[in-house]
């Protein structure tokens, strides 16, 4: 007989265990590589470092007279900030029982009754409306006028007459102090 040593039933052979090491470890190293590969392109996707600046915009509302309009710009669109008379806030609450083809309370629409901010993109066709100067036309109901296909917008920015099929939209923002907002 041989003097071989004998190997119990089930127990790995020594190739095999140094065979499964290499097996995973080359498997590992592929992992990480191919993910190091892969990270620009996924990067890239991110938004650019001029974008995340304009995602959020804080406004000093305190030179505004009341009665007056501003225009600000988030994220490349017009916003109009109008700092509303008492007759202006009473017509848009009295025009909450009208009927109106987006329905929607002007409670709804403002945080604090003096302060409108709407984003100002004619919700039609992406024009903006006039009605910001004193000296622009407002429309049949006092608010903004699209001249490109004639749609009205009233004192709380909702469609009142034209082809607009929504009200102006409204952004997101915050009052971080009684006189400064932030849109975004």
């Amino acid at each position: 007989m041989t003097d071989a040593p004998t190997v119990a039933a089930g127990a790995p052979h020594e190739g095999e265990t140094r065979r499964d090491f290499l097996l995973i470890a080359t498997s590992a190293v592929g992992a990480v590589g191919t993910a190091l590969a892969i990270w620009p392109l996924i990067h890239q996707m991110n938004p650019a470092a001029d974008v995340l600046a304009l995602s959020s915009t804080e406004v000093d509302l305190s030179p505004i007279e009341v009665g007056q309009s501003i225009t600000v710009v988030w994220r490349g669109k017009p916003v109009f900030i109008r700092r509303r008379t008492a007759k202006e806030i009473a017509r848009a609450k009295a025009d909450d029982a009208s009927d109106l083809p987006d329905p929607q309370p002007d409670s709804e629409r403002v945080q604090k009754p003096e302060w409108l901010i709407l984003v100002g993109v004619c919700t039609h066709l992406g024009c903006i409306p006039l009605g910001q100067r004193a000296t622009e036309p407002r429309g049949d109901f006092g608010g903004w006028f699209c001249p490109c296909h004639g749609s009205h917008y009233d004192t709380s920015g909702r469609i009142r007459k034209g082809p607009a099929p929504e009200n102006l939209a409204v952004p997101k923002y915050v009052f971080v102090t009684d006189t400064k907002i932030k849109i975004g």
